[in-house]
């Protein structure tokens, strides 16, 4: 059995969707794994390493998708132009990818018409033996981290408070908004650099892990947080009186602030809006805020996808694929989540995979099969 790995030609897209500890260890269960040439040079990985692990270097994109059996990505296929990588694909082929499945169901569409197999990872369960699966986590962990980094750069004034023979630099006030896994990885990193850290989140929750980092948790309304959370641990849509509230709240605490940083995603939908253009107004010339949130509408309404603008007096960082800054660690863990999916699925006898349909990390996660539209959240869409 074949497994492509093809380099990524969505604009702006560094990462790769393998890493040579990957390679080595498909190629331990049976496979053989071809990686298109220069595709891991954005995440600073060479072909020469690829060929150490065990895997053979196919000259251009064709000849890494037209007989493979498996193809891995960071994103979902081109499917226009010349560089329409769905077309150079096998009929029964099987692709594993960020597919962004819930908001492109033509794409999901149009791998059941091309008869791929195809798994959207975003969509793994919140189960806990499916954590090492989980590409959301891993790559919204680093996003957390970056952004705190891209704060500070922005940022005129220093993060921790000094104390010098000519004065004493106050600490930098830095306020999360949205305490996911990339809000509690902002939290720790600010910490770190010696911030004043408050977050919020619409989780009664994240009350305790925010405070075990450090943070401090501002509180909008007790009782409507109650009810804030699914079962899989996402926050539930609040109903507009909530966020009203909420505005009141931050509206006194964010004209402090130095840093504020979103990171509030509901799946499938846009992303909501937390730092409204009046809140913006109010904060103090030369403070920054990054969305982490841009690439599905924006928490700030302000902000511009793959821009740094100033309103306002406020320096607002929207850069787009956060974790593609970080490109090298990014492409290790995205790889690695893929191969703890792929491996329990691994048949050694006959050197290929045998997909247990049962299985609720497999289920979860397959969009299309034989043709068709499979997954419940998605059947007759794209239609």
């Amino acid at each position: 059995m074949k497994i492509a790995i093809p380099k990524e030609r969505r604009p702006g897209e560094s990462r790769v969707a393998a890493s040579p500890e990957v390679v080595k260890k498909l190629v331990g269960l049976g496979f053989d794994v071809e990686v298109e040439a220069g595709a891991g040079l954005g995440a600073a990985v060479t072909d020469d390493e690829f060929k150490e692990a065990g895997a053979t270097i196919a000259a251009d994109e064709a000849a890494a998708l037209g007989d493979a059996d498996v193809v891995l990505k960071i994103q979902r296929p081109i499917r226009d132009g010349d560089d329409n990588e769905l077309a150079k694909m096998k009929p029964g082929a099987t692709l594993v990818a960020h597919l962004a499945a819930l908001t492109d169901p033509d794409g999901v569409k149009a791998y059941a018409d091309a008869g791929i197999t195809a798994f959207a990872m975003e969509l793994m369960p919140r189960i806990s033996r499916a954590q090492s699966m989980d590409i959301l986590s891993s790559q919204s962990n680093l996003a957390g981290y970056k952004a705190v980094l891209d704060a500070a750069a922005e940022f005129g004034s220093a993060f921790p408070m000094m104390m010098t023979a000519a004065g004493t630099v106050p600490p930098a006030k830095v306020f999360i908004m949205g305490v996911g896994v990339a809000g509690l990885q902002a939290i720790a990193t600010a910490k770190r650099l010696g911030a004043v850290v408050t977050a919020t989140d619409v989780r009664p929750a994240t009350k305790e892990q925010v405070e075990s980092l450090g943070g401090k948790f501002l509180v909008v309304d007790p009782e409507m947080e109650k009810d804030a959370q699914t079962a899989g641990g996402y926050a539930k849509e609040m109903p507009p009186e909530y966020f009203e509230k909420q505005r009141a709240v931050v509206a006194e605490h964010i004209k402090k602030q130095d840093v504020v940083i979103t990171t509030a995603l509901i799946p499938g939908r846009p992303a909501p809006v937390l730092v409204p253009e009046e809140l913006v107004k109010t904060m103090k010339p030369g403070s920054v805020i990054v969305d982490l949130a841009v690439e599905a509408g924006g928490n700030c309404p302000l902000s511009e996808l793959g821009q740094v603008v100033v309103k306002y007096g406020v320096k607002i960082v929207g850069h787009d694929n956060v974790p593609g800054r970080l490109a090298n660690d990014a492409s290790k863990l995205f790889a690695k989540n893929i191969l703890n999916f792929l491996t329990p699925h691994a048949d050694k006898e006959s050197k290929s995979l045998k997909f247990d349909f049962e299985d609720e990390t497999v289920t979860g996660t397959c969009v299309t099969r034989d043709g068709q539209v499979v997954h419940p959240m998605l059947k007759g869409e794209g239609n």
